[in-house]
């Protein structure tokens, strides 16, 4: 057969097989567009399984009458305009594919109405054709798709589908997912005209352990510490349940990447490896939510959008791992302290109200009890906390912890005197380094003045004015600390996958006279077969391109013989600032502190106002 191009509707089909695999597909390509559209209600009608119609209703923002027809389009979108949009992607939907491909195999009606305009208006679309009709119609605000007769016009893949029952509970499935993620939505799921699932928007700590317990199972609600853990680049948040004697929560396991429900090795890798390490026996359940800036992270991987690939997948990885460990570890901590906890009650700091709760008052304010004890344990200043995507931590936290919450305590009626409470408060409070005026010695007399964003330090003396780049500050800072250690040596960190590189005559070489320096380095390499494998490096380097980092060394070896300093030096490039301009500037020895005022930029702000005027 010749080369030729597909027809439209041919193309459309086989596009249809990779995002319309059964029912539950078609449900979460069109709530994910409600979702996007702004819609704070979605109701769902499923009828046979959803073989026979399927109906997804919200009150977004509603389609224009100019863009009915080309929403029914193949890759028509208003989500993504350029391949820029394409990198940092926020939206569920972005490829345009999901309205044409679900028409192009069934009857699909698409009804909409925006909040300006007089009137609703629909689009049908039916089969191979694909041939789209507009007319008026009677519709609120909002977007309705209705999806009748689906596979009607392909029998093969309508033999494919399994029964009513099961078709079902792929749907039910579908929507826990997207619902954990947004617990500011309500949703509701009929099927056969009878209402099976609805979930309601969750304000506060009541409801949204309410909201968990109905789409988790109360058995994970009540066995899960929650997991709060941040830095300037990711932050997680989320639920972790170990499995028991009396219930096996371990089949709950939903892993979000900003607010995007994924399946992921790595995430499932850190998990196993946190309790191996925790020397927990039992296998875990767990809704967690990373959030990492949308240009670190490739959504557009897999077809259905079921995967993502993290530009830094082992940085993450250790991220991770690193929360749940801290997590386990704190939980065993307050596990062990529960027995006094409940035998010291009376001397308790009491988060209750002063009147006596009763009834449904004393389940919310046993809730909030619970809550904020589990948060003081560990350090946490802030209460409750949701668990949906939009209550993630704080990219601006330092924080890194976990909220556990013991078995119900009693409200109590003692109040904590106010030298107790003054001194519990003096203990919480931590100084603000980075609004500090931090003095170098008497002899210079330089002030640092601020911090200007992320880039840069401001220092004053007199009517001089000084500027230092975040990164010489830093990188000074790792050169001092490294020229301590290298004496006795580096510790070098194992990597979750070693890195690979070509097996170079001279490398090999190298790597039989400078065994010692590297060892010294935390550097592990070794011969394998005709590759050279990297296993563990130090922790300076763990963020860096490592096959790049390598040949640079191995290069440098290959002719010279580096000092400690040169060596500093050269680590400390690759690392990048993750403590404020005051922080740093403490930490920075004071002959240090003088070398990097001397080579830092002179601001000839005089000048620049006597020309002004």
């Amino acid at each position: 057969m010749a080369i030729q191009i597909l027809p439209p509707q041919l193309a459309n089909q086989i596009a249809a097989g990779e995002v319309v695999e059964r029912p539950a597909s078609v449900v979460k390509e069109l709530v994910e567009n409600c979702l996007d559209a702004g819609a704070t209600k979605i109701d769902i009608e499923v009828e046979k399984g959803g073989s026979k119609a399927l109906i997804v209703r919200d009150n977004g923002k509603g389609i224009a009458k100019s863009e009915l027809e080309l929403a029914l389009a193949r890759h028509a979108t208003s989500k993504v305009a350029s391949l820029a949009d394409l990198e940092s992607i926020l939206s569920f939907g972005f490829r345009g594919e999901a309205l044409a491909s679900i028409s192009s195999v069934s009857r699909l009606t698409l009804s909409s109405r925006q909040q300006d305009a007089s009137e609703a208006w629909q689009a049908y679309a039916e089969g191979r054709d694909m041939a789209v009709k507009v007319q008026p119609t009677a519709h609120p605000v909002g977007t309705t798709v209705e999806v009748v007769d689906l596979f009607f016009n392909t029998p093969a893949r309508r033999r494919f589908l399994r029964a009513d029952k099961t078709e079902f509970t792929h749907i039910e499935e579908q929507l826990k997912r997207i619902a954990l993620a947004k617990e500011e939505i309500h949703f509701s799921l009929r099927h056969n005209d009878k209402l099976v699932r609805q979930y309601r928007p969750a304000r506060n700590d009541r409801q949204r352990q309410q909201r968990l317990a109905s789409i988790c199972g109360s058995a994970f609600a009540d066995r899960a510490f929650m997991l709060r853990s941040s830095n300037d680049d990711l932050a997680l948040t989320g639920f972790l349940a170990l499995d028991d004697d009396k219930a096996r929560v371990s089949e709950v396991q939903y892993f979000y990447v900003n607010g995007r429900v994924v399946r992921d090795k790595l995430v499932n890798h850190a998990v196993r490896q946190a309790l191996e390490e925790a020397g927990v026996a039992q296998a875990a359940g767990f809704v967690l939510y990373l959030t990492v800036d949308p240009h670190e992270v490739d959504v557009n991987v897999h077809p259905a959008k079921h995967e993502v690939r993290f530009h830094q997948a082992r940085y993450v990885h250790d991220f991770i791992l690193t929360a749940l460990q801290q997590g386990l570890s704190q939980r065993t901590s307050l596990l062990n302290d529960e027995p006094a906890l409940t035998q010291q009650q009376p001397q308790t700091p009491s988060f209750a109200p002063q009147q006596p709760a009763t009834g449904t008052d004393l389940h919310e304010a046993t809730y909030s009890h619970r809550a904020q004890v589990a948060e003081t344990n560990v350090g946490y200043g802030s209460s409750g906390g949701g668990f949906g995507a939009s209550g993630g931590g704080s990219s601006s936290s330092r924080e890194s912890g976990v909220g556990y919450r013991p078995a119900p305590l009693r409200p109590m009626a003692v109040k904590p005197s106010l030298d107790a409470t003054n001194s519990y408060g003096e203990l919480l409070q931590t100084p603000n380094l980075a609004n500090q005026q931090v003095n170098t010695s008497s002899e210079n007399g330089w002030q640092l003045l601020s911090q200007l964003n992320k880039t840069a330090v401001l220092f004053g003396k007199g009517e001089h004015l000084k500027l230092v780049s975040m990164q010489m500050l830093h990188q000074a800072v790792q050169k001092a600390s490294l020229l301590q250690r290298l004496p006795q040596g580096l510790v070098g960190q194992p990597l979750l996958l070693p890195v690979s590189l070509p097996a170079d005559v001279n490398w090999l070489q190298v790597l039989e006279r400078h065994q010692t320096l590297l060892r010294q380095l935390g550097v592990d390499l070794s011969k394998q077969h005709q590759r050279i494998v990297l296993k563990t490096v130090p922790a300076v380097l763990r963020h860096g391109d490592l096959t790049k980092i390598m040949a640079e060394l191995l290069q440098w070896l290959d002719g010279d013989t580096p000092t400690n300093e040169a060596l500093a030096n050269w680590l400390a490039q690759w690392s990048e600032p993750s403590e404020s301009g005051a922080q740093l500037w403490l930490q920075l020895p004071q002959q240090q502190q003088d070398l990097l005022l001397t080579a830092a930029i002179e601001l000839p702000w005089q000048s620049v106002l006597e020309q002004s005027e």
